[in-house]
């Protein structure tokens, strides 16, 4: 593959993940748990999603084939994602959306740290300006992360099981794949075994001053990145893009 395309099945995935978590956190509008909460929840989605727009309006140029960022995002099947599996489970409840926006956003704040001094100018330029977003992101889940592990015994059992369950799809964040390591190897992306570490480590620290324990397992779930993914991405699908497949081309 040459560079281009390397770099456009990157952004992708990049621009994948923003898109369909930035559609989970959107379902919080109008339900939070309390107003202030209800209203940062739909501005990180707001956030994210301006993220998805230039990941894949650069995604869409560097193609070349005459597609846009709206087709990129209404008009692809479910297996023509590349999205981790993480970003794409319920929200189920509060504490299971803080737990799932606390993996992301420890990976995404790193990961864009990394970006923002990327050899290819555009991307660089991404990185930057979403890292000042996801900034305020990690800090956000965090101090709920600090908040309900170690508040209420309710509040306790609810996070630590939602961290239980995701835990398992947390390892595709930083595992490499064969285009994780080609793209590292060009210098096209930052070496995922590198982001592990720091990735570990901010979530132990959290863990510990939550009083939340790391579950003892191995195991990870992948395949995300390569098209396969949970029920639960067909169905977002589903709603997210039922306006552009029934009425295709529609404009306001």
């Amino acid at each position: 593959m040459s560079d281009k395309d390397l770099l456009f099945a990157y952004l992708l995935r990049l621009g994948d993940n923003s898109l369909i978590l930035g559609q989970r956190l959107s379902a919080w509008c109008g339900h939070g748990p309390v107003l202030e909460q209800d209203i940062a929840l739909t501005n990180i989605a707001l956030d994210l999603f301006g993220q998805t727009r230039s990941l894949l309006q650069y995604a869409a140029i560097l193609e070349g084939k005459g597609r846009t960022e709206d087709d990129l995002a209404f008009l692809r099947d479910v297996r023509d994602f590349r999205n981790c599996l993480l970003v794409e489970h319920p929200n189920v409840d509060f504490a299971y959306t803080i737990a799932r926006q606390f993996f992301f956003d420890t990976y995404h704040f790193f990961l864009l740290e990394q970006l923002q001094d990327h050899s290819d100018a555009q991307l660089s330029a991404i990185a930057k300006k979403s890292l000042k977003e996801v900034t305020y992101h990690l800090r956000f889940s965090s101090e709920w992360m600090i908040r309900l592990g170690d508040g209420t015994a309710v509040s306790h059992e609810k996070l630590q099981t939602a961290v239980d369950e995701l835990w398992i799809y947390t390892g595709e964040l930083y595992t490499p794949d064969e285009l994780d390591l080609e793209l590292a190897a060009r210098d096209l992306a930052p070496d995922l075994k590198q982001l592990e570490n720091l990735y570990l480590r901010k979530v132990r620290d959290i863990f510990d001053t939550a009083t939340l324990s790391l579950p003892d397992t191995d195991f990870m779930q992948t395949g995300g990145k390569q098209g396969r993914h949970t029920e639960h991405l067909g169905h977002l699908l589903s709603d997210m893009q039922f306006l552009q497949r029934a009425y295709p081309g529609l404009t306001w």
